[in-house]
């Protein structure tokens, strides 16, 4: 794991906000010159701490969706089960994420569709593909309440457990 002081956490946390800003800006921001703001960047891209950079879309403001969670069974708990079942949600799209987990599913995934009708036909798909699945549970996203725009790096880091209020 990489040795990261306050202006790396620093460079992390304003990037994750403002991944647009500029590199002289940023610089200015953590109290450094350019050129070794910019070669922290290029550390920690090099790292893989910095996996890439994005937009956060509007979606409702584009196209009409829905956003569901579905909590996903196999049959089967053996790695092959559970290679072949990522090995096709990787490369379903409106799979947008997946997470394994423990207690009780196997799998949690965040699906985004255009509406319920497309929402089981990808579950139709993924039952006729005999991947294992044998029990799914569907939840419904009806707003968003929070979603994540950035990682608690700082709390992450220091080693704090309880949240702060601002």
């Amino acid at each position: 794991m990489l040795k990261l002081d306050d202006r790396d956490l620093k460079i992390l946390a304003i990037l994750q906000k403002e991944g647009r800003i500029s590199k002289t800006a940023l610089a200015e921001r953590v109290n450094l010159t350019p050129a070794p703001c910019w070669e922290r960047l290029k550390r920690l891209e090099n790292a893989g701490i910095i996996t890439g950079y994005r937009a956060d879309v509007a979606l409702n403001r584009i196209a009409p969706h829905v956003v569901v969670f579905m909590a996903a069974e196999l049959e089967g708990h053996r790695a092959e089960n559970f290679q072949l079942f990522e090995r096709w949600v990787k490369n379903i799209d409106e799979i947008v994420g997946c997470w394994a987990v423990g207690g009780g599913f196997d799998y949690i995934l965040q699906v985004v569709a255009p509406d319920i009708d497309a929402y089981q036909r990808l579950v139709d798909q993924l039952l006729e593909a005999r991947l294992g699945l044998v029990r799914y549970f569907t939840y419904i996203v009806t707003k968003p309440v929070k979603q994540p725009k950035s990682l608690p790096i700082e709390l992450l880091v220091a080693g704090e457990t309880t949240p702060q209020k601002k």
